[in-house]
């Protein structure tokens, strides 16, 4: 069983997409809708910068989703659909347009909305992230309680085995960073982000998104989708659209999510979109499966031998 991924906020690049765009129409079409949508050039901004304007957050979050869409498009133009499907963070929208859950038109305007809600949240500067290495969630969990003193910090990304971030107020931040350092973390590294994302500081950017994406035009996803919420699939609209809200102030359960899909039969992964991130961590919680990624043309052969492979299989 082949399940895809899909990248959040971090696998951006300029000039993602571009070669995809160049060699394919249906690519080409899928920028050109989200340039529609918009009513300005994402593309542009995409295959040509500046980079300190594509790493806004408002301005991230619609081009990797595009990115990923494209990419998809073309694996489906080719036959080649998956059993399931999972995003990380913003990655998760992306899932739904793959599943059918959302159109992608509209899938790209509330991501910017989502973007620009979330940096709206906390004033830049007072809030941080942090990515944790080497020890496990529950003394995270530990190092944030100790540390919090009233204040908010809490694990934003259960990423992989010894891979945790967390997010919340600065001050809380770094004196857990500190803590977890004290309980035997190898490292603490501070993170480069606009906001503290997936915490109770987006509290603001909850309430802005909740009505939006409840008067999206909805169908339930054609393959389960699981959630970062609760690394439970999804497979009617309304659960859907109620784990994508409760994402915004919730950690993602990244770790859980790979060994849920693992768990339910899924063999081989396709990050879908662009970086291999996904697939990195993918092989530090399951290295029994298989990885691979796609954000170029040069990768397409790959993807068709897995799935020609997942064929052969089955027939035998």
């Amino acid at each position: 069983m082949i399940a895809f991924l899909f990248p959040g906020q971090g696998s951006q690049a300029v000039g993602m997409g571009r070669a995809l765009f160049d060699q394919f129409a249906e690519c080409r079409d899928v920028f050109l809708e989200a340039d529609a949508a918009l009513g300005e050039s994402l593309s542009d901004l995409t295959f040509n910068g500046p980079a300190d304007r594509l790493t806004l957050t408002e301005n991230t979050q619609p081009a990797i989703l595009t990115m990923s869409t494209a990419a998809d498009r073309l694996l489906a133009a080719r036959g080649m659909r998956p059993a399931m499907v999972a995003g990380h963070s913003l990655g998760e929208y992306s899932a739904h347009v793959a599943a059918g859950t959302m159109r992608f038109a509209d899938a790209v305007r509330i991501v910017r909305n989502r973007g620009r809600y979330m940096q709206e949240a906390v004033p830049v500067g007072t809030g941080s992230m942090a990515a944790i290495l080497g020890l496990d969630a529950a003394g995270v969990e530990q190092a944030c309680s100790e540390a919090a003193q009233s204040e908010v910090v809490s694990a934003a990304n259960l990423n992989a085995p010894g891979q945790v971030v967390i997010a919340g107020s600065a001050d809380a931040v770094k004196r857990a960073s500190d803590r977890a350092r004290a309980l035997g973390a190898k490292r603490a590294i501070p993170l480069q982000v606009s906001a503290p994302f997936h915490c109770a500081l987006m509290q603001p950017a909850e309430e802005r998104l909740t009505p939006e994406l409840r008067a999206l035009a909805v169908s339930d996803p054609r393959v389960p989708v699981v959630a970062n919420v609760d690394a439970e699939p999804k497979t009617t609209a309304s659960s859907a659209i109620d784990a994508l809200i409760r994402q915004i102030v919730s950690p993602v359960r990244w770790e859980d999510v790979i060994r849920r899909m693992a768990a339910a039969g899924v063999t081989a992964f396709v990050e879908v979109g662009p970086g291999a991130v996904l697939s990195g961590l993918g092989r530090k919680i399951a290295s029994d499966r298989r990885f691979i990624s796609i954000d170029s043309p040069e990768q397409l052969a790959g993807v068709e031998a897995l799935f020609a492979a997942e064929a052969s299989a089955a027939g035998a």
